[in-house]
């Protein structure tokens, strides 16, 4: 197992959101941009010419923030803390930190138990796989499965959770940036921005109003094997891309990608990315890693499920698969061949 393989493992109910998906790429051209390293990737907003360079700095610090308090890589976060004391009884917990369990319980619920922030033992068993090149066996599974359940986070009102049992562990990087996204929202429009594009590592993107004399914000989708496929126009709403494959390993020379099914302790093998455009980012996160771990017609019903959400699937032969209402809500455009 390398190194890259273990950054990537950022999770939420399946194994993370990689910096390294197919992202879309912007066609409009930018007003005015400015980004920072943040939560693992970059982020970058595009807002209006003559914004106040303090605005853009009012959303790195909201990145910053919300990175300390819920990245599983700083010993001082929150989320350390609370996995930290796992079966030990509840914990003080910032308020970002309690809204975002409590938005991931859930989606839990609505999804079946498709999307799950307490993935990490199963996480921890694969990349013990993998630096030791052999699978985990049925019995290893069975373990960590038993210490996965997001009904298992208490969440009371006086700011404190906990986990029920030993050895359980969340991980909030498959949802942490779009949340982080719809932090940012209101901050804008307080200071009076109407029209931004505010983007993790492209693969979590938010787009408030539209450009100046155009619909919305254009951007070009890329598919599996890195062709774009086709042309989406997003006005106030969230996009999530997510794929399956986008970090992997080999053991025994099969390919395991980054995504674990939290139902089975499987990762996925099988190539293909999701799109989900959705009233949040949160949510938009949250049903791309549905879209990929669900079977297909469980995936888009699971979608079409919540009210403002629809999603494509692209497979790695370039077939589409959609929600009834994508192509309406995304004013999607396939390129010609």
């Amino acid at each position: 197992m390398n190194l890259r393989f273990r950054a990537a493992c950022a999770v939420v109910g399946v194994l993370a959101v990689c910096s390294s998906c197919a992202k879309p790429s912007f066609v409009d051209d930018p007003s005015v941009t400015d980004g920072r390293y943040a939560m693992g990737t970059v982020f970058e907003a595009t807002l209006p010419a003559g914004t106040p360079s303090t605005a853009f700095e009012e959303l790195f610090d909201i990145a910053r923030e919300l990175d300390a308090l819920l990245s599983i890589y700083s010993e001082a976060s929150d989320v350390n803390r609370l996995n930290r004391n796992a079966g030990q009884g509840p914990v003080p917990i910032a308020e970002p930190v309690r809204e975002i369990l409590e938005l991931s319980v859930d989606y839990f619920r609505r999804t079946g138990g498709v999307f799950d922030v307490t993935i990490g033992p199963l996480i921890e068993l694969w990349m013990h796989a993998a630096e030791r090149g052999s699978v985990p066996t049925g019995a290893e599974i069975a373990t960590a499965k038993g210490r996965v359940g997001s009904d298992k986070i208490h969440i009371s009102e006086d700011g404190r959770a906990g986990l029920e049992e030993p050895g359980m562990s969340v991980n909030l990087g498959g949802i942490a940036k779009g949340y982080a996204l719809d932090r940012m929202l209101p901050r804008l429009r307080a200071s009076g921005v109407e029209s931004a594009l505010l983007s993790f590592g492209q693969s979590s993107t938010w787009a408030l109003g539209a450009p100046a004399g155009k619909p919305g914000w254009r951007l070009l989708v890329r598919g599996t094997t890195g062709d774009f496929v086709g042309l989406i126009t997003l006005k106030d709403q969230a996009l999530s891309v997510s794929e399956s494959l986008g970090q992997s390993v080999e053991i025994g020379g099969k390919r395991f990608g980054h995504i674990i099914d939290p139902r089975t302790g499987q990762p996925l093998i099988r190539e293909r990315q999701a799109l989900v455009i959705a009233p949040t980012g949160a949510l938009a996160e949250a049903l791309s890693k549905v879209m990929l771990v669900a079977d297909l017609d469980a995936a888009l019903a699971l979608v079409e499920a919540e009210p403002g959400c629809e999603g494509l699937l692209i497979e790695a032969d370039g077939k589409l698969f959609t929600t009834h209402g994508w192509h309406e809500a995304s004013g999607f455009e396939p390129l010609p061949d």
